[in-house]
């Protein structure tokens, strides 16, 4: 599916009964779209089930095409919605649809959660609380290496010994009817014919990332053919989806988004597992993907603007304005302050487009825009076809068993990220500027990986939920508290690893591509401006924005209880290591 233009007047409108029912933190993350008209629904009833996670060719109807990924639920109900001109299925979550739990979940006694990382205990949590909430019985477990300092935060948080909610990995794999595998990408990759091994059959396999499949398609290895495989994965970090469940519970609905793929299906009710999965760790809405497609667009995204992008363009743009006689304190408040306060802030509630329309100089930011938007996009191509070949896997494996003679140094130690301290300690939050020409460089690279995404055949859904809402609702709160840097060396082993291989691609590109031009009198590209103006991605991410509340995701750290955001360590990923932490 390559990328197309729409006339704007097939835009979505929401209809006031999606308002009305929907509640307020349901609202929160859900990229919401218009139910697609009756008369279309009615047109496609005869149409033939087909199992979820399988993909088929588009066909257009009415002003909207028909959904590639089928959702194949027998218990929740599935809503299509027109997105931006194209149909697609979701399942709506909110913590009234937890009294369907035991049904979804019927036969699964056992919940093993691997690992203690980023993921894994806002996930085990939040599964357990609303286990709890309708009264079942079944039991969340938390699968360690008895010698795992992670066991002592474990316990702190309700896993013990003695309740049996607390053992070793593969005693917990072995006795679990759900083995929801949060272990390190690295781990996985080193452990995996032995936990699949340990599996029951009939047992489900749970991911939360599709880098496995990468690995083993690497390795022409496939799984066991008596387990369910499937895959929840969040779109955002581990302390978000904890800190957005929690917000739940008094403002009304839950979480944060979640795509979710049915690889596997052994048993027959692999998809209901999955969603009752995604809704009872918060999902406000779940979305089809498949295994292959999430890794491609996870792993890019990470190197992209999430991560690797973002801190290519502060780095760049903070030695520019030095050069230019800013003061360092200046130039900091106009790189990442700039994009981690008001851009964040005003793409995640009115749109990526409104960015452009607030700046005070339209053509200092379009002049920004068009000189980077190419320079971005060379390099997020390449990088998109490094992950889908499985070079980029395959790279990350061999990273992490080098560890032991080059162990990853840290990124947050150079001066400009020295400068960013004093800047937040002393930030008045109303004072950070918004500058033109940072916000024409950050909306390139978002543009640009969007647009890529697009092109290489990912739903609008997918996209601008690893694209625009993982940055401006999860990562980049987390980077304006700490920092852009703190992010990068806190991260996960991919993440980190991603983000130092391409974070400084980034860089030259834009220093010795795009501010050159800029610098030479490069005119506006046209095309590319207008391209921009009328993308239909704006349409799918102002109707995101257009039902998302004044409730922003609590940064305020040790409040919670979930791993990695508290003041003195806030260390996303660090013990999730390739011995099973």
């Amino acid at each position: 599916r390559h990328y197309r233009s729409h006339d704007t007047a097939a835009h979505v409108t929401v209809c006031s009964h999606t308002l009305g029912t929907m509640s307020a933190m349901s609202a929160t993350r859900a990229f919401v779209a218009a139910p697609v008209v009756a008369k279309n629904l009615a047109s496609r009833k005869a149409a033939k089930p087909y199992k979820a996670g399988t993909r088929r060719s588009a066909t257009v109807v009415a002003a909207s095409s028909a959904p590639e990924l089928d959702i194949n639920t027998k218990l929740f109900e599935k809503e299509l919605v027109d997105v931006a001109g194209e149909g697609e299925y979701i399942v709506r979550g909110g913590r009234h649809l937890f009294e369907k739990l035991p049904e979804a979940l019927k036969g699964i006694n056992t919940i093993g959660v691997i690992g203690w990382g980023s993921q894994a205990p806002a996930q085990a949590q939040n599964f357990k609380d609303s286990l709890a909430e309708v009264g079942m019985d079944t039991k969340v477990c938390i699968g360690l290496r008895p010698s795992s300092k992670s066991n002592d935060e474990a316990r702190a948080c309700g896993f013990t010994e003695e309740d049996g909610t607390l053992g070793e990995t593969f005693d917990v794999i072995a006795k679990s009817d759900l083995v929801m595998l949060l272990i390190s990408d690295a781990a996985q990759a080193k452990m995996y014919p032995r936990i699949l091994a340990a599996m029951k059959p009939g047992s489900t396999l749970g991911l939360s990332h599709g880098f496995l499949l990468g690995v083993m398609e690497s390795d022409n290895e496939t799984f066991r053919e008596d387990i369910n495989v499937v895959l929840v994965a969040p779109k955002g970090m581990g302390p978000s989806v904890r800190r957005l469940y929690e917000q739940g519970k008094e403002v009304g609905g839950s979480g944060i988004n979640a795509s979710f793929a049915v690889h596997q299906d052994a048993t027959g009710n692999a998809t209901d597992i999955a969603l009752g999965w995604s809704i009872a760790i918060g999902s406000p809405f779940t979305f089809a993907t498949t295994l292959e497609m999430e890794y491609r667009s996870d792993i890019f995204g990470e190197r992209g603007i999430l991560l690797g992008g973002v801190h290519g363009i502060v780095e760049s743009l903070y030695r520019r304005y030095v050069k230019d006689g800013m003061s360092e304190e200046d130039a900091f408040k106009n790189t990442v302050e700039c994009i981690t306060g008001p851009i964040t802030k005003t793409i995640s509630t009115k749109g990526i487009k409104a960015v452009y329309e607030q700046v005070s100089d339209k053509a200092e930011f379009m002049k920004a825009y068009s000189a980077s938007y190419m320079p971005c996009k060379d390099i997020l191509y390449e990088c998109y076809e490094e992950v889908q070949s499985t070079n980029e896997i395959r790279s990350v494996v061999m990273a992490c068993e080098r560890f032991d003679t080059f162990p990853m140094g840290k990124v947050g130690t150079s001066a400009m990220w020295k400068v960013g301290e004093k800047v937040r300690a002393e930030r008045v939050e109303e004072d950070i500027p918004l500058n033109s020409f940072t916000a024409g460089v950050y909306c390139a690279c978002m543009m640009a990986q969007i647009d890529t995404l697009r092109e290489k055949g990912h739903s609008f859904s997918e996209v601008c939920n690893e694209s625009v809402i993982e940055a401006v609702d999860s990562l980049n709160p987390y980077m304006h508290a700490r920092g852009v840097a703190f992010m990068v060396d806190n991260c996960s082993y991919t993440a980190r690893l991603g983000s130092r291989k391409w974070a400084p691609r980034f860089d030259y590109n834009l220093e010795q591509q795009a501010y050159v031009a800029v610098d030479q009198g490069a005119e506006v590209d046209k095309e590319i401006e207008q391209k921009f103006l009328n993308n239909p991605a704006h349409i799918a991410v102002a109707n995101c924005c257009a039902l998302r509340p004044s409730v922003d995701i609590s940064v305020k750290f040790g409040v919670g209880s979930a791993r990695d955001v508290t003041a003195d360590t806030f260390k996303m990923g660090d013990k999730a290591t390739a011995d099973a932490k």
